[in-house]
């Protein structure tokens, strides 16, 4: 087995009333103004044709294998002015 590291970086331009909000962990997540809450992390997308349309899979036992595969995971968020 090899190591294999994945940083995700995103730049949005969010409503003004999104907020970063806490889990009992102390994970960053985003509080939507309709009351839900908001994580973006990694979710694997195939595709039979790398030139083709990529999507996810419908497949749970795929995706729980990917996700096995995860050792750990780390997300930032900052907002910064615009």
């Amino acid at each position: 087995m090899k190591k294999l590291n994945v940083t995700i970086q995103l730049e949005m331009s969010v409503p003004d009333d999104w907020s970063l909000v806490e889990t009992s962990e102390g994970t960053p997540v985003l509080q939507l103004p309709d009351g839900t809450f908001m994580d973006l992390a990694i979710e694997p997308l195939f595709a039979t044709n790398p030139e083709e349309t990529w999507s996810s899979t419908d497949d749970d036992e795929v995706l729980n294998d990917v996700l096995d595969m995860v050792d750990s995971e780390s997300v930032t968020y900052e907002f910064t002015p615009v």
